[in-house]
């Protein structure tokens, strides 16, 4: 092969080849650094671990999409025409797996904003549980009866929910009606009885009692307390349990609807 033929292609392309190569060296070296610094970031704040493998992972990604493309064009490659393949491939793989994407972005919503963590009682997207995990893709939740449920994070992100396991107390409303002919004095004074004597009954709010309707049927009392989030059924439950049972021992008529009927002989 003719030397002389060559000589021109590498005084041309050898100067290129030698700055790429000397740019791929810096840039390796430049995103290893950068990549140890974010995670170093990531590693002194509270991102979730699924969401800290993914932002490494996106990160590294698109550092090295970066430097190849970079080193195409120092060595005089056509980007305009790549950089428009590369476009028209991410949409249609974008649309191919928008459902995915779509959960997928929930799922870093998420995980970056924390509206919950596993161990909280939710109810969301027509769903009720106790967290189990959250994940890229999708929420897992643990039902009162044990189901399993995985809900898109997708669906998520896009609708309210309701965390019960977000402050350390809650307040606990009952609704008891009593007859017209009793004394609501008594009553009053009993509901407050059995509010202050419960061992699990918070007194810091103090428990409320108040008539708050005239009723159809009966006079309806409502009671307020407040207790620790954890404790909230076993207070329910107990609470309906011993006003029933002190009603009775105190002679208060708790009403049902009743319908009377006239039968008119002709």
């Amino acid at each position: 092969m003719d030397f002389n033929i060559l000589k021109p292609l590498m005084v041309s392309y050898g100067g290129k080849l030698i700055l790429a190569l000397i740019a791929l060296a810096v840039g390796l070296k430049l995103i290893k650094f950068l990549l140890k610094t974010i995670k170093k970031g990531l590693e002194k704040s509270s991102v979730d671990k699924s969401l800290y493998s993914f932002l490494m992972s996106a990160t590294k990604i698109t550092l090295y999409v970066v430097l190849v493309i970079s080193i195409a064009s120092m060595l005089g490659a056509d980007m305009t025409s790549f950089i428009a393949l590369v476009g028209s491939a991410g949409l249609a793989v974008g649309l191919a797996l928008q459902g995915s994407l779509s959960n997928l972005a929930g799922g870093v919503l998420i995980l970056f904003l924390r509206p919950f963590k596993a161990g909280d009682y939710i109810e969301v997207a027509g769903h009720s549980g106790t967290v189990e995990d959250v994940q890229l893709f999708y929420t897992i939740l643990n039902t009162p009866d044990n189901k399993r449920i995985f809900i898109p994070n997708g669906e998520l992100a896009n609708s309210s929910s309701v965390n019960y396991s977000a402050h350390s107390t809650r307040r606990v409303d009952f609704k008891f009606g009593v007859g017209y002919e009793d004394d609501i004095l008594k009553v009053k004074k009993i509901l407050n009885k059995i509010a202050e004597n419960h061992e699990l009954v918070l007194q810091d709010p103090a428990p409320q009692v108040f008539l708050s309707e005239h009723g159809d049927s009966s006079v309806n009392f409502s009671l307020r307390l407040w207790c620790k989030t954890e404790d909230y059924w076993k207070i329910y439950f107990e609470i309906m349990e011993i006003v029933k049972l002190e009603f009775d021992k105190e002679g208060i008529n708790i009403p049902y609807p009743q319908m009377d009927v006239h039968l008119i002989n002709k």
